[in-house]
């Protein structure tokens, strides 16, 4: 009775601080003088439609390379707390059978989601999405291969590779940036070429492929590593 009367006492006051929360919310319809600049500049000097793209991707480009190491180092984590010894990883696990649904579905779905997730971090300079967006979209890929069969293993040689090209791909064209342009991750060490076409915005489309790449081989490494350690019973 106590314990319950505690959580109900807990809820009731998270309620009454989001509610004074709400209420004293005021929206502000101006931007700062930092976003002012972006929100007019932008445009014209990275070349980019999406302009969350040109802010991320190139003025901010310091905090993604922050968030990329921020995700390596998890999936690096995870996979040393859940390590495993060879034999381990090579034993045969007793698992429920995929229904035939879900493994037909798999097949049919899986190179559709890859396609798009290759799709969204490409056109990431075009539309809102991104390498961020893209790389989960592909491990999404590898979570439905998962499930369909428990057994799948992910070639965790193929991911490394990946994964580290990708990242050594992001540093160097972050230090030509500073080296042939304005700073690090400037995209206009290429052509600017045509606003709102395909081949436009400089480097970014090439940055947001090196960081898709890079973060869908993490979270698939993630992936991977958490169903090895599944124990499931039928």
């Amino acid at each position: 009775m106590v314990k319950k009367f505690v959580i109900l006492l807990l809820v009731a006051g998270m309620g009454l601080i989001f509610f004074n929360m709400f209420q004293s919310f005021e929206s502000n319809g101006n931007l700062s003088q930092l976003g002012n600049y972006y929100a007019k500049n932008g445009a014209a000097e990275v070349g980019a439609a999406n302009l969350v793209t040109a802010i991320v991707v190139t003025y901010r480009g310091l905090d993604t390379l922050g968030e990329v190491s921020i995700l390596f180092l998890t999936a690096a984590i995870i996979s040393f707390v859940l390590k495993f010894q060879s034999e381990e990883l090579d034993e045969d696990r007793e698992v429920r059978a995929s229904s035939e649904v879900l493994t037909s579905a798999t097949q049919v779905f899986t190179p559709i989601i890859m396609m798009v997730g290759i799709y969204i971090f490409i056109n990431g300079h075009l539309t809102p999405g991104g390498g961020f967006q893209g790389g989960a979209v592909i491990a999404s890929a590898v979570v439905l291969m998962f499930m369909s069969n428990p057994k799948f293993k992910v070639n965790h040689t193929i991911i490394s590779a990946v994964e580290s090209f990708s990242g050594i791909g992001f540093i160097v064209i972050g230090i030509i940036g500073i080296l042939a342009a304005g700073g690090f991750l400037d995209n206009r060490i290429m052509s600017l070429g045509t606003f709102g076409t395909l081949i436009s915005a400089g480097a970014i489309p090439l940055i947001y492929i090196f960081i898709g790449l890079k973060v869908g081989a993490e979270l698939s490494n993630i992936i991977g590593t958490l169903s090895h350690a599944q124990k499931e019973k039928k």
